[in-house]
């Protein structure tokens, strides 16, 4: 009969690895944990329940908050500060920093940055969506109130990375830097299983993901890379498949496990790009570069080693198998 390893169990057989954390590292993820379990419940109901829809403001990023936006933002919140390990979070959806002001919190050694629900405008319409969230060991000292040098370092800094994808089963994949593995929620005992131990996704790929109706805004090298794609090579399996979600959790998860690239470049409309750096491209590139794969913002620039100048900075992000951003980047940096 096959054992299965829940991720409680999982995550205090690795404490090993972080002696440090002293048990703070399992209780911050069972607070992860928490919250994702509540947020599973409620978009299960959606269309059921008032959970749908707009819910009438603009976070930061001027885009328009969907109510789950907000549940989710508060459930993480919440439960990040309900154990005393965090100190503080940024959020997509918050303007500024959040200090946690409790003196139990004031003693955390860690921040958390978050996207509560990224793709969150698609859960209208029943498709896949997810929370991104990334862990930093606090640079301000233990004891004092989170500062906002807390939240600005570099990828490389962070200990722990992760998402919660929401689809036809919730799983939760993260890394502590040693690895990257996939736990199922099973809700009939409301446990996440480990059910993807140590995900590799492949060197190359026949998929690639990117909005294609913005083409014309995009820069030159990213065209002629799309039109690369599209022409028939039997050696190299051209064309590629396209295959565009809208939700960097979704179209993540799939080609890491199926191998492919995810392309999400600056544009006459995002002369910076769209995604964050803080809450969306540095995790993701922390956890491909643990599978094996590659994060860049284009040659030479490696996603984890960007030096973040504000909380909610954009940043152009390609990401993937080596082979197919290695073949990106020499278009980008042969055409601009």
């Amino acid at each position: 009969m096959e054992i299965i390893k829940t991720l409680g169990e999982f995550i205090i057989d690795n404490q090993k690895e972080y002696p440090e954390a002293s048990g703070e590292l399992t209780s911050l993820f069972s607070s992860i944990r928490l919250a994702a379990k509540i947020l599973h419940r409620e978009i299960n109901k959606a269309g059921l329940a008032d959970i749908t829809g707009a819910h009438g403001d603009q976070n930061v990023q001027g885009e328009e908050q969907q109510k789950l936006d907000v549940y989710a933002n508060e459930r993480f919140k919440n439960a990040l500060a309900q154990r005393g390990v965090v100190c503080g979070i940024a959020s997509e959806e918050e303007e500024e920093f959040v200090k946690f002001e409790e003196t139990k919190n004031c003693d955390g050694k860690y921040v958390v940055l978050i996207d509560p629900l990224d793709g969150s405008s698609n859960i209208d319409v029943n498709v896949s969506v997810g929370t991104i969230f990334s862990v930093y060991k606090r640079v301000s000292p233990v004891g004092s109130q989170v500062t906002e040098a807390d939240f600005l370092q570099p990828g490389s800094k962070q200990i722990a990375a992760g998402y919660v994808i929401y689809g036809s089963s919730t799983m939760l994949v993260y890394s502590t830097g040693n690895g990257v593995n996939g736990f199922t929620y099973d809700p009939t005992i409301g446990v996440f299983c480990l059910s993807h131990p140590n995900f590799q996704i492949p060197k190359t790929g026949t998929i690639y993901s990117i909005n294609e109706g913005n083409y014309v805004h995009f820069p030159e090298g990213v065209k002629k890379y799309i039109k690369y794609c599209q022409e028939e090579d039997k050696d190299t399996k051209r064309p590629y498949t396209s295959r565009y979600i809208g939700s960097l959790v979704s179209d993540f998860h799939r080609n890491l496990i199926k191998g492919g690239i995810y392309l999400y470049p600056t544009s006459s409309r995002y002369p910076e790009g769209k995604l964050r750096l803080l809450y969306e491209c540095n995790p993701m590139a922390f956890l491909i570069e643990q599978a094996g794969g590659i994060a860049t913002a284009g040659p030479g620039k490696r996603i984890l080693d960007i030096e973040p100048t504000s909380l909610h900075q954009r940043c152009p992000l390609f990401v993937g198998s080596p082979d197919m951003v290695n073949q990106l980047n020499k278009f980008i940096a042969e055409f601009g």
